[in-house]
């Protein structure tokens, strides 16, 4: 059986000049239910975006090396952490500007299920939200109620408030532009 893939593609064009920094929001758990701390994460990025108190970027391009946001080698999501993971909500720099052809942006694996997911984009950027806030009310197709470190997100997209950071990659989208992403899912069994 082929691996399942989603593949979105999004363009946008404008009649003035205006910010774009699209992303798909979806959540993922390779087991289906239960929590997303045991997936392994593996995100190729040597420095990420650390965020203010209002989780937005200061501005600064900070190495991963040492600290609880160094994925490059794979590792737990829930690695190093008690309680709920409530730290993740930050953008990785896979690359400083954005591809012609897709790169990768992450894998997540989960060895519970045998589940592969690998993300790869034009995007030079994947934000990476490990679900602490999710407080759902209705049951999922499986009948639990979902709740904090269900899911986790691996949204590929443009820095995060890039208009206002001199060092990011422009955001702007100005009149006879197209902005275009290409951004592929792939699910596959790892064993």
């Amino acid at each position: 059986m082929p691996p399942a893939r989603f593949a979105p593609s999004i363009t946008a064009t404008t009649d003035k000049p205006t910010p774009v920094n699209l992303a798909q929001h979806s959540y993922f758990n390779l087991d289906g239910a239960g929590t997303i701390r045991d997936h392994i994460l593996t995100i190729p990025a040597e420095t990420y975006l650390p965020v203010d108190a209002g989780k937005i970027p200061t501005g600064e391009f900070r190495p991963v090396e040492g600290t609880p946001y160094d994925f490059r080698a794979g590792r737990r999501v829930g690695e190093g952490h008690d309680g709920v993971v409530d730290s993740y909500d930050h953008n990785f720099v896979v690359t400083r500007e954005k591809t012609a052809t897709p790169h990768t942006l992450a894998r997540l694996a989960s060895s519970k299920s045998g589940l592969a997911l690998d993300v790869t984009s034009t995007e030079p950027g994947v934000q990476f939200y490990g679900g602490q806030m999710t407080k759902a009310k209705d049951p999922g197709l499986s009948g639990e109620i979902y709740s904090a470190n269900s899911g986790l997100c691996l949204e590929a997209q443009l820095f995060p408030d890039a208009p206002n950071q001199k060092d990011f990659p422009d955001a702007i989208l100005r009149p006879g532009e197209t902005y275009r992403q290409e951004t592929l899912f792939r699910f596959s069994r790892t064993g």
